[in-house]
């Protein structure tokens, strides 16, 4: 039953990750999000980034260098992130109700003209924050495997090492559930023929070269969907390269 529960969670944190991540918009549709109110809040930035502290889920982090823009990322009252390259406007008709100067561009300070006319510049706010009942998901998730691997019995097909370091590098807690399916814990199955002995079983060298082998696996096979699908069922902004 415990094993069930955790699988659950699991499936819903990451349904939740898979609905707020950020997917790519076009310009016509940030600026109807804008005259539509239908944005609860936004947030401009240079890039995504990929080097941050890799979490199983969430979303990447939007830098900024300090202009505004070119990319302007809104979250809307569904709980989805949009983003729009504001440069993929080449003109754009300004009142001079904005500093320009403070933009990346005209296609950014025609989106600032529309906050202020809608009255929405108060909605500023951290667009890529992960969600709070998915981070409480990732504690609870981790927590439990720590507890069971540290102070529960040996595991049976690989040392604690090998699932530590597996879960640790696996993206998406996928490490966490290769460890429910294959090693079973809580379980009374018999040792397999051939791991009778803690040497037989597989080490922390190899969790840890699985686990980056199955990162590097899983970018190419998101970016390859992500090509075929589009960014509405496979969104993909780099963050697991």
């Amino acid at each position: 039953m415990f094993r069930a529960a955790l699988l659950v969670m699991w499936l819903v944190a990451a349904a939740l990750s898979w609905w707020s991540a950020p997917r790519q918009a076009g310009y016509d549709e940030a600026r109807a999000a804008v005259a539509g109110k239908h944005l609860t809040e936004y947030r401009w930035g240079d890039s995504w980034d990929s080097d941050g502290p890799r979490r199983w889920f969430g979303n990447p982090t939007l830098r900024s260098a300090g202009t505004q823009g070119p990319i302007f990322a809104w979250r809307t009252d569904d709980g989805r992130i949009h983003w729009t390259d504001t440069d993929d406007l080449g003109d754009a008709t300004l009142t001079g109700t904005v500093d320009e100067d403070g933009y990346s561009g005209p296609g950014a300070a025609s989106i600032a003209q529309d906050l202020a006319a809608a009255g929405l510049e108060d909605r500023s706010g951290a667009v890529d924050a992960q969600p709070p009942w998915v981070t409480g998901a990732e504690a609870l998730l981790i927590l439990a495997f720590l507890a069971v691997v540290v102070t529960g019995p040996a595991p049976v097909l690989g040392t604690r090492w090998y699932w530590f370091w597996l879960t640790w590098t696996a993206p998406y807690g996928l490490g966490l559930m290769f460890w429910l399916f294959r090693d079973r814990p809580w379980s009374r199955t018999a040792r397999p023929a051939g791991k009778s002995d803690t040497d037989s079983r597989d080490r922390g060298w190899l969790g840890l070269l699985t686990g980056i082998l199955a990162s590097f696996l899983l970018s190419v096979v998101v970016s390859v969907l992500n090509g075929l699908l589009g960014d509405q069922w496979v969104p993909d902004v780099g963050w697991l390269a």
